[in-house]
């Protein structure tokens, strides 16, 4: 019996003072208190941002960017308003390629509402282009006029080594004169961000019987010797720009114009005429346009639910390379 009493003492509590941090450990996989408290890991938070930015600043830089077309120097094919596709990698990569932020521009852009030509900084010129080529002729390029940071849009007519002349609107190539079709019209819907103005397309605006404002342009088709062909608008029977004397293109340069022949400042035009002055070198070529990913009229405002109602559909995924003639 003493035996049995003595085996049940075995079996009572312990004293409190004898309890091993064992015995209060939490249980495995639990977070601690402390631990909770600690809050967000901003550092953590930081370098997470870094490497985002920095991902998209290399895939901005050297695969692709979009563009926003500024102006109506590419008429009839790209509008006002139009969101293209760029390709960086199509004719290799040159000082105007790598995209780098500029703080400054970026700070008076959005907090001091300041108009700035680009909010990236531009590097100096570099001879060459890392994997480098020419454009075909008839490309539609993106390029930064020599000594400037902005970027224009045009079309590739001459090439390195190519005798240009531009004769009373009509471009000739070595002697030959650029074919262009019969003259036709073309038509483009009125809106906020295309208001065919009188002082840019005199008379050009009209109604159609069922009620929809429209812009009437003369257009020419034009071929170029590799058989490339799109449209261009003339306006004017002897503009500024109808006449340029013959010039031959140096190497590595190439010959810039826009398809809106008498409203577009390209290589026909001093850069003190916001031209491109002359042929351009080939590394201020920033890359190829590819297709408009999608359009908006101008109405758009910051309420998404007006961005549907501003969209143009029938522009979405419209390339913009030229077509082949038969």
């Amino acid at each position: 019996m003493k035996d049995a009493a003595l085996d049940g003492n075995e079996f009572q509590e312990k004293p409190l003072a004898q309890t091993t941090a064992a015995d209060t450990a939490p249980p495995a996989g639990t977070t601690s208190e402390t631990t909770r408290r600690r809050g967000t890991d901003w550092w953590g938070e930081v370098k997470g941002i870094f490497w985002l930015i920095l991902v998209v600043l290399g895939f901005h830089s050297f695969i692709a960017k979009p563009f926003y077309i500024p102006s109506e120097s590419m008429l009839p094919g790209l509008r006002i308003g139009d969101r293209l596709v760029v390709t960086k990698f199509a004719y290799g990569w040159s000082f105007v390629s790598p995209t780098i932020p500029n703080p400054v521009a970026i700070f008076k852009g959005v907090v001091l509402r300041q108009q700035e030509d680009s909010w990236s900084v531009s590097l100096p010129f570099i001879h060459g282009r890392l994997f480098g080529s020419l454009p075909t002729r008839g490309d539609v390029v993106i390029v930064t006029p020599p000594g400037t940071h902005n970027d224009y849009i045009k079309r590739v007519i001459g090439l390195p080594g190519d005798r240009l002349a531009v004769r009373g609107g009509i471009v000739f190539l070595n002697g030959v004169a650029v074919k262009r079709g019969p003259l036709h019209d073309t038509l483009i819907p009125v809106d906020t961000n295309s208001p065919c103005s009188e002082i840019d397309y005199p008379g050009a605006r009209e109604t159609l019987p069922d009620g929809r404002e429209m812009c009437r342009l003369p257009t020419y088709t034009e071929t170029l010797p590799n058989g490339r062909r799109y449209e261009t608008i003339d306006l004017e029977s002897d503009s500024q720009g109808d006449n340029f004397a013959e010039i031959t293109i140096p190497a590595n340069h190439v010959f810039l114009m826009g398809d809106n022949r008498d409203r577009s400042a390209d290589s026909r035009f001093a850069l003190s005429q916001l031209g491109l002055g002359g042929p351009v070198p080939y590394e201020n070529l920033g890359g190829r346009a590819e297709f408009i990913t999608f359009s908006l009229d101008g109405d758009a405002t910051f309420n998404p639910l007006s961005w549907w109602s501003s969209l143009r559909p029938d522009r979405a995924g419209t390339s913009l390379h030229p077509a082949k003639a038969n």
